[in-house]
């Protein structure tokens, strides 16, 4: 047999070199990798049973929470666009590329980690989970981005998770509209709030021009409208007030005012935040809400918190901050 030529055993030789590198990069990364545990395996420590205010953090997207006002906050959670938790689940609406524009819904556990993912047309909008975590809804703008113009469209969802059925759009749901059934095209439904027996809850419905408060029943199947003028409402933990937005001027910069309304006696009143407020308050306790209102930078926004009564003054609680939810 004839000796391997030159060229053979150059191409032998550069072989192994690559071989023997190949293994020492292999076995360097993975020693980096043992040392410098991965951003997922360090979020595994991030808990919302522990008390404080999450949200997202605007500088990164990412969840955080904050025990105190002006106190250091931890970030550690997922990036999402829209946010809220409650009970033993949490709720990451995170908006994709590309076009159409569709979300994803991302129901997360107590360690903020996926258990189920739903894909929606819109953008993200609005988040809320019920007091016990296993009620789930959500809101998208299908068309438009803003509720301050008359071309938008939006589809709300909601999740029962102790059944895993979901309604894709609660659009169809019977709505008794000054006392009788009501039946639009033009029916749009948004900023859904639940009450602790995880079957009544409140959302605003848009008609003719119009928005309302109605209360809705998931069991029966149903919902009627209590109230005019009324959006974006968050119920109370003693479940007897509704915090929501309230249209008081045709300024295109400051159309809607915070104000309170009392569900037994339907009383209302200002809340002392004078600024426009275009959110969906989230009750901290029974005597105080919070939402978020646009930095001082113009693309970034802060939480603040003010009384439930109307008294005293606005707190800022975090700066470059949107979509509060305390955890007591």
């Amino acid at each position: 047999m004839n000796p391997p030529s030159r060229r053979l055993r150059l191409a032998l030789v550069v072989t192994a070199v690559l071989l023997l590198a190949g293994g020492s990069l292999g076995y360097v990364l993975h020693a980096r990798h043992r040392e410098r545990p991965s951003a997922q395996q360090a979020d595994a420590s991030f808990d919302t049973s522990e008390p404080g205010l999450y949200f997202r953090d605007t500088a990164g997207g990412r969840i955080a929470r904050q025990v105190g006002p002006g106190l250091p906050r931890v970030t550690g959670g997922p990036s999402c666009d829209r946010f809220h938790t409650a009970g033993d689940h949490a709720l990451c609406l995170r908006g994709l590329p590309g076009v159409p524009a569709r979300t994803e819904a991302l129901v997360l556990d107590r360690r903020l980690r996926e258990v189920r993912k739903v894909t929606v047309p819109g953008i993200p909008n609005r988040a809320r989970v019920s007091p016990s975590g296993q009620v789930l809804s959500w809101t998208t703008f299908t068309t438009g981005d803003s509720y301050n113009t008359a071309a938008f469209s939006t589809r709300t969802a909601i999740l029962d998770l102790r059944t895993g059925y979901l309604i894709k759009s609660i659009e169809q749901i019977p709505l008794t509209l000054d006392g009788a059934r009501h039946h639009d095209s033009d029916v749009n439904y948004w900023g859904v709030t639940f009450a602790a027996d995880d079957n009544r809850f409140y959302a605003t419905v848009s008609t003719r021009g119009a928005t309302h408060l109605v209360e809705g029943d998931l069991h029966a199947w149903s919902a009627k409208a209590l109230r005019e003028n009324v959006e974006c409402p968050s119920l109370s933990p003693d479940g007897a007030r509704i915090a929501f937005k309230k249209k008081v001027s045709d300024d295109p910069r400051t159309p809607w005012r915070l104000y309170v309304l009392d569900l037994t006696t339907m009383r209302e009143h200002p809340l002392a935040e004078r600024h426009g407020v275009d959110d969906q308050a989230a009750w901290l306790d029974d005597t105080t809400v919070a939402y978020a209102l646009p930095g001082r930078d113009g693309r970034t926004s802060d939480i603040w918190s003010t009384r439930a009564d109307g008294t005293g003054n606005p707190t800022l609680l975090a700066p470059g901050a949107s979509s509060p939810a305390n955890v007591r």
